[in-house]
């Protein structure tokens, strides 16, 4: 295991550690407007949603690792307290990425990635048209952490308006994940494709999971289960009825008298299927 502390390294291998670790991070496509009119736009991927009531968006233009300058969305929002802050799709990432380019002052990134600019509403930024999801807000804080390169700067956004692709929705009318075909960032060059990597896990709020020091001993030990196989399996309320097992048992004679570690094995078979309940009956049959 490497241990570092942070006060005894460089900043930029620091960023470097944080950024591969941290991963993947949804990006703010951040417009904003300098008080010449000047438009704004550039992606950072220090980002998140912090609440719905009221609904709080920050971001962070961090001051430049290399220079220690500060980037013209940080100089707008300080001059001008409104930002859109627009989501990625994979249909704009490469358009995206151009945008981060370095320009001078003053030159519009909605012209230079090929971007359209649609006005807001609410505030003076413009948003992208061709983002699924634009979120017009207004900035309350900018919470400054430090004054040398690498410092954050925490823009606290609080969303007054939000325009939606109805493309991206589903026959309920909530955002779906494949449909919307979001981007995150990585470390180094990398992108994520969101929807290639989802799946699905049963929240715990719907269910009182049982818990990992509820399952009996010899299977919370095997040497076949992993840890994720024990998360699955404590997810539930409680184990299947001896008389669910035996009923189980008869309908599939082969799980009958194998050793401890086949019965794990096919346990995980069914585990991989996501099918836990049978996962468990083949754990219990005796």
């Amino acid at each position: 295991m490497l241990t570092i502390n942070p006060k005894e390294i460089p900043t930029g291998k620091l960023h470097q550690y944080l950024l591969g670790a941290i991963a993947p991070r949804p990006i703010a496509f951040a417009s904003t407007i300098d008080a010449e009119g000047n438009p704004n736009l550039s992606p950072f991927s220090f980002f998140n949603v912090f609440g719905a009531n009221p609904p709080i968006m920050i971001f962070s233009p961090a001051r430049s690792v290399r220079n220690n300058t500060t980037k013209h969305t940080l100089d707008n929002a300080e001059e001008i307290k409104e930002v859109v802050i627009n989501v990625v799709n994979y249909d704009i990432v490469q358009q995206m990425s151009l945008s981060s380019t370095m320009y001078p002052k003053g030159v519009n990134e909605f012209e230079k990635s090929g971007l359209t600019m649609l006005p807001s509403e609410e505030v003076k930024p413009f948003r992208v048209a061709e983002s699924p999801v634009q979120f017009e807000c207004k900035v309350i804080d900018i919470i400054y952490t430090g004054k040398e390169g690498g410092a954050g700067n925490l823009i606290v956004c609080e969303v007054v308006k939000l325009h939606i692709n109805e493309e991206v929705l589903d026959a309920d009318g909530q955002i779906d994940q494949y449909k919307i075909d979001l981007v995150a960032r990585a470390g180094g060059s990398y992108y994520s494709r969101a929807r290639d990597g989802f799946f699905e896990i049963p929240k715990p709020l719907f269910t009182l999971g049982m818990g990992v020091d509820q399952i009996p001993e010899n299977i919370r030990n095997s040497n076949v289960l992993t840890g994720n196989n024990l998360g699955m399996l404590a997810n539930v309320e409680g184990m299947p009825t001896q008389e669910n097992v035996d009923n189980f048992a008869k309908e599939h004679p082969h799980l009958v008298g194998v050793t401890e570690e086949k019965k794990h094995t096919f346990a995980q078979e069914y585990l991989l299927k996501n099918d836990v309940e049978s996962a468990w009956k083949v754990l219990l049959i005796k």
